[in-house]
């Protein structure tokens, strides 16, 4: 049984850093950019 906790414990901090990263607000666009473009249709 505390096989089964270690191992479990061991799973959840390797996985925590994962969960952590990325971004929460929308990123910005460059200086200068031109998108989102619009197209022309046919």
């Amino acid at each position: 049984m505390t096989r089964r906790l270690l191992i479990l414990l061991l799973v959840l901090v390797m996985a925590a850093p994962l969960a952590a990263c990325g971004r929460k607000a929308a990123p910005a666009d460059p200086p200068g950019s031109d998108h989102p473009r619009k197209y022309p249709t046919q």
